[in-house]
């Protein structure tokens, strides 16, 4: 059972830096329960206003529903209240609300509402399609607006005010025009998260259109780096940002950019880096090339020396 309510949810998560875990596969694709446990304590050595189980960067598409749960379940157990975790949903519309009701059964906090699976719907079926997922479950919902699933400001606002527990908005389309229409039009209603790949890059203009938090990847494997990033775009510390963008993130897109799906095979290649290997992606992903990986082992030593030193000691 959730320990919070929609609107409690909404307001930790858009008060501080959020973050998907990867999840953990041994050498046969197997969810490796125990590691990812580990992973999640780790990374909440940090703070964290709320951690993703099961999301995107957690290959959420590539899980089995009974895989889905056991992740969900582990990260609630692990977490044991000290940050909330919201879990990932989606593919079609009767697999989204199982998902949902099966992440409140779990203790879960909240739902990210993934796009649905392949098909471009319209406005009325992609309202249709998200009204389901917050009438089956008490829990927070949070609609990631991004490739197929990407709904206008009218329909938005219509969904929020028949649904009192959609209390999120994950952008991960980056129409600059779009998000403005959509912060004037809901303001506060709504907790507003950047969703972009990589978020940091897009996280100080956003600010500025209320997006006030954002979901970094490379948490997982530099925490305290992305923390300090966090701090300075929040503070609007333009030195800092830029500094962190021209050492750090830019070059880290440069290599990310390199393959197709790249985004999420750069994050378990980042925890391999610094000596926490959580195991491969799956296919139809592939993990970086030897070279690739050379080059990213590279600059995170250059901003973290320490994930140099951990990953030779272990």
């Amino acid at each position: 059972m959730s320990r919070m309510t929609p609107k409690e949810l909404a307001e930790t998560i858009g008060g501080g830096l959020l973050s998907f875990p990867v999840t953990h596969f041994d050498a046969q694709g197997r969810f490796v329960e125990n590691a990812y446990r580990e992973h999640c304590d780790w990374m909440l050595q940090n703070q964290l206003a709320g951690l993703f189980a099961a999301g995107g960067t957690g290959e959420f598409f590539s899980l089995k529903p009974a895989e889905i749960e056991a992740v969900v379940k582990a990260a609630v157990a692990e977490t044991a209240g000290r940050t909330p975790v919201i879990a990932g949903a989606g593919h079609g519309t009767a697999a989204a609300v199982e998902m949902a009701q099966s992440a409140e059964a779990a203790g879960a906090d909240g739902v990210l509402l993934l796009p649905p699976y392949l098909m471009f719907a319209g406005q009325e079926g992609l309202a249709a399609h998200v009204e389901a997922v917050c009438k089956a479950t008490k829990l927070g919902v949070i609609v990631y607006n991004r490739d197929n699933g990407i709904l206008n400001a009218d329909t938005l606002e219509k969904l929020c005010e028949r649904n009192p527990n959609l209390v999120g908005f994950k952008d991960g389309v980056g129409d600059i025009e779009l998000m403005m229409q959509i912060y004037g039009r809901m303001g506060d209603r709504l907790t507003y998260i950047g969703g972009l790949p990589t978020a940091e890059t897009f996280a100080p203009a956003y600010l500025e259109m209320g997006v006030t938090t954002y979901s970094s990847a490379i948490f997982n494997f530099v925490p305290e780096f992305a923390q300090s990033f966090y701090k300075a775009v929040r503070a609007r510390d333009h030195a800092t940002i830029m500094a962190g963008l021209r050492d750090f993130v830019l070059p880290y897109i440069a290599i990310r950019n390199k393959g197709k799906g790249y985004a999420v095979s750069i994050v378990k290649a980042g925890m391999t880096a610094i000596g926490r290997s959580a195991g491969p992606v799956r296919t139809p992903l592939v993990d970086l090339k030897p070279e690739e990986f050379a080059e990213l082992e590279a600059l995170i030593a250059r901003i973290q020396p320490q994930a140099a030193k951990l990953r030779a000691n272990g």
